[in-house]
């Protein structure tokens, strides 16, 4: 190992600096300066000493003591080309699309000029709904999810990998045009019948109308400032509502497929209603519907609470990284979505961080429960795309380390050809940024992290012990230059979330954060 150097550095003062020089890497890692990492309290001293520690060439870890954060300044926004382009993302883009499509060809329905949708609108409701449905199903979602992090992974070039990360965060926006298009044809339908009510029965009518209304419920309690204000409110309506759509849709397809309009007579041949394609698409939406209820199951949580805004939950059997885990103290009522912390799938727990911002993560410290339920099928996550790329960064704040620690944990190592193995280095590098994390969060997440992540790949931020909140955006760009990154992951709060995305677009960096219009 080389000898300490001392130079200057003009904004911190004196910085010893020491390379450690053993092991040779190829070329095209070594290159760069490492960002700022945490300290612990023992090592801070009122002198602004820093010391730099290579732990692999090129790629120094920087081990710097607290420094007081200088005078606060007005923040400067992002220009608005980059706040247009973060706003017109992917799923408003589907959404644009989807709807746009299913408009036109509504219009081109009410003016006479196709006839297809005036013979067959049920099929045009259905298949809307049934996609819509497909779109936010966890055994689909995961299909997609395995399909492209198997077929795609590393070799393809970046812009395609990035692209399939975008396309799977953002298939809300294909859930929610899918659902507006086909309540906008469900609206033709009773409309058509309306105007041709003579020939119709009432029966048909009523149902037809009774599941407008469901249907338009069901949407308006997804609307994003419902369901993020009130979440009960979003949820019970968005569910039980949908269900009493479903029943009623279920009836208004077999009415309207069983009555003849020539003769004005119930036909109660069967097979009539079995070769419309209405039938089948709204089987179709009752098996999806259907589908992760069969997986509910009532399981065993040991429940660590080690402060007042914080409850651990450890489940038995291990997960593989980048799931959400949805549980409740009910079996049908307010189940709660949160990141799945684990070691691998060979791991003998998996964890849930619940941050106290509710009636439900409240009563968890409180009043911990022995069980809760849960679905056995995991939701599918956008980092579950990180094993798409060589070398990402996972950034979170507060309790977003609980969507973001598997992706680190989980940690696969990349080789090169003329390097031997021993020397294989790490891809994921996290960057968690909190206020008195160990204390907060407890021994047992602190300790996930010191025994599966090195100093070398993380950088843990107590803005209390620091005396303030970091240049985020400053330690996001030395990372991602230092670490070789393809890719940036974010979980933060709606503030934090919006300024890293904006940081990132401005630096050119590809980056994918927390999702609030889905």
């Amino acid at each position: 190992m080389s000898h300490p150097t001392t130079i200057p550095d003009p904004e911190r003062g004196m910085m010893e600096v020491v390379f450690q020089t053993d092991v040779a890497y190829p070329k095209d890692v070594l290159t760069a300066k490492a960002p700022d990492s945490p300290t612990s309290p023992a090592d801070e001293k009122p002198s602004v000493a820093v010391k730099e520690v290579a732990v692999m060439p090129g790629l120094p870890w920087v081990q710097k003591e607290a420094v007081k954060p200088k005078p606060s300044t007005p923040k400067k926004r992002a220009s608005r080309r980059v706040r247009f382009l973060l706003w017109f993302n992917t799923y408003r883009k589907f959404f644009t699309v989807v709807v746009a499509i299913n408009l036109t060809g509504l219009v081109l329905a009410a003016t006479g000029k196709w006839q297809y949708p005036r013979r067959y609108t049920g099929g045009l409701i259905l298949g809307n709904l049934l996609t819509a449905i497909l779109m936010r199903n966890e055994l689909f979602g995961r299909f997609l999810y395995l399909l492209v992090n198997t077929l795609f992974a590393k070799w393809t070039p970046l812009w395609f990998r990035l692209g399939c990360t975008s396309v799977l965060q953002h298939l809300g926006g294909i859930h929610s045009g899918c659902a507006t298009s086909g309540f906008a044809w469900l609206i033709f339908r009773v409309t058509l019948i309306f105007i041709n009510h003579k020939n119709n029965h009432d029966a048909i009518l009523v149902t037809g109308v009774t599941t407008n209304i469901a249907v338009a419920i069901s949407i308006g309690s997804a609307f994003p400032w419902v369901r993020n204000t009130h979440h009960n409110v979003f949820e019970r309506h968005h569910r039980f509502i949908g269900w009493l759509g479903l029943l009623s849709t279920w009836v208004f397809v077999v009415l309207g497929d069983s009555y003849d309009l020539n003769t004005h007579s119930w036909n109660p041949d069967g097979t009539v209603i079995l070769r419309q394609q209405d039938f089948w698409f709204a089987f179709g939406m009752t098996i999806f519907i259907l589908i992760p209820w069969f997986t509910v199951r009532e399981v065993k949580v040991d429940v660590e609470v080690p402060s007042p805004k914080v409850a651990i939950l450890r489940f038995e059997r291990g997960m593989q990284q980048g799931l959400l885990a949805r549980i409740s103290r009910s079996s049908i009522m307010e189940y709660h979505a949160f990141g799945i912390i684990s070691e691998g799938t060979h791991a003998k727990y998996h964890y849930l961080i619940c941050g106290v911002q509710g009636d439900f993560t409240r009563s968890l410290v409180l009043n911990p429960p022995t069980h809760v339920w849960t679905r056995q099928l995991k939701f599918a996550g956008v980092s579950n795309t990180s094993t798409l790329y060589h070398r990402g960064i996972r950034v979170c704040t507060g309790t977003g380390i609980g969507a973001a620690l598997s992706t680190c944990l989980q940690d696969r190592y990349l080789g090169f050809e003329t390097v031997p193995a021993q020397t294989h280095y790490p891809r994921r590098y996290l960057i968690w940024i909190g206020s008195e994390q160990e204390k907060t969060f407890g021994p047992t997440i602190s300790g996930l992290i010191h025994r599966h992540i090195g100093p070398e790949r993380m950088c843990l931020w107590d803005s209390k012990q620091r005396g303030g909140r970091p240049d985020v955006m400053k330690i996001v760009k030395e990372v991602y230059s230092s670490w070789q990154a393809e890719v940036v992951f974010i979980t933060s709060n709606y503030q934090g979330n919006q300024d890293i995305m904006e940081g990132c677009k401005e630096a050119g960096i590809p980056a994918f954060g927390t999702l609030w219009d889905f």
